[in-house]
């Protein structure tokens, strides 16, 4: 046990969640990292570590009595687009009930403070514009959709209950810690820059889905936003409850949106090297442009991206993706 305030990290051994804990170590918290390793990885977590499923109330309950919980970072779900198209049951079932086992489980303990991992996919197809929070949601899948379900139950929960939450919407999460030891990796890899990494490294094919959007090169647009600037607001999120902030959601981005094909043209400038790829159809489910806008959480959690221009992007995932493949450590 510790007196640094102890905060649940649910997901803790995944991308986002491993290097939030991170942050919090390093601003004075101890992390206790709740995963069940369905995706995450052992070699990522760096202190204590339960092996567990939100679905689980008995060994939810035991983690909020063996620890003095002070806060939930909530990271943990299903968060496949493609998949959550053809496997809808598994994301309102995992994401929706999962988080309500877990809201439970903290009433239960009287622990009211939490930050929720979100999504910009809660928008849906939103046009050419960058997107404000009172942007009306509209999920076009079922990844998305149960995201904004779970937002809704937050706002019922503060209302009802007193609950402190924060919604953090973040857009196309990117890079890896400068240090080196943790990056993005999963098994079914579909995200665009690792997947990249992958292909240049004989690791994986590249397919760019859809060349026929109506954007300037036919390629959708993205806002990439680095992990490392995901963990800092995430922190001030947290801080924030601590003073007594009933929270709210706010988008996390950096404001600026990229295509496909300058995702690749950059990745080429930055390793030297041309991204083999084919070109296929649209995926179900990709809105063409989703572009936050952040001035919202600049204003409320403070939030300046200082890690996410493209070049410190690429090069933080091509340093990681040279060091960390294979990577075995679940």
């Amino acid at each position: 046990m510790t007196d640094r305030p102890t905060v649940l990290v649910t997901g803790g051994a995944g991308y986002i969640g491993s290097h939030a804990c991170r942050a919090l170590t390093a601003a004075g918290y101890q992390p206790v990292v709740y995963d069940n390793l369905s995706t995450g990885h052992r070699g990522f977590v760096a202190g204590p570590l339960i092996t567990g499923d939100l679905l689980d109330g008995a060994a939810l309950a035991r983690a909020f009595a063996d620890y003095k919980v002070a806060a939930v970072m909530h990271f943990a779900a299903a968060s496949l687009v493609g998949e959550s198209m053809t496997d809808p049951q598994k994301y309102y079932f995992n994401n929706v009930q999962g988080t309500l086992s877990l809201l439970q489980a903290m009433r239960n303990a009287d622990c009211r403070r939490i930050v929720f991992s979100s999504t910009g996919a809660v928008y849906g197809n939103a046009d050419s514009k960058e997107l404000p929070e009172d942007f009306p949601c509209a999920p076009i899948n079922p990844y998305g959709a149960s995201k904004w379900m779970i937002e809704r139950m937050l706002a019922d929960y503060r209302a009802a209950y007193g609950f402190g939450a924060f919604c953090l919407r973040y857009f196309n999460a990117s890079g890896a810690d400068a240090a080196g030891g943790i990056g993005e990796l999963r098994d079914n890899e579909t995200h665009l820059i690792p997947r990249a990494m992958m292909a240049l490294q004989g690791h994986a094919d590249f397919a760019l889905f859809g060349d026929d959007y109506d954007t300037p090169d036919g390629t959708a647009i993205r806002d990439y936003i680095h992990v490392t600037d995901l963990a800092a607001a995430h922190l001030a999120a947290l801080k924030l409850l601590e003073e007594g902030h009933s929270g709210g959601s706010f988008n996390l981005g950096s404001g600026t949106g990229f295509s496909v094909r300058e995702i690749l043209t950059a990745i080429r400038q930055e390793t030297g090297r041309e991204v083999p790829h084919t070109v296929k159809p649209r995926r179900a489910g990709d809105p063409t442009y989703l572009v936050a806008d952040p001035s919202a959480a600049r204003k409320v959690l403070n939030f300046v991206p200082r890690h996410s221009d493209l070049s410190t992007v690429i090069r933080s995932a091509w340093d990681w993706h040279q060091k960390a493949h294979p990577f075995k450590s679940r």
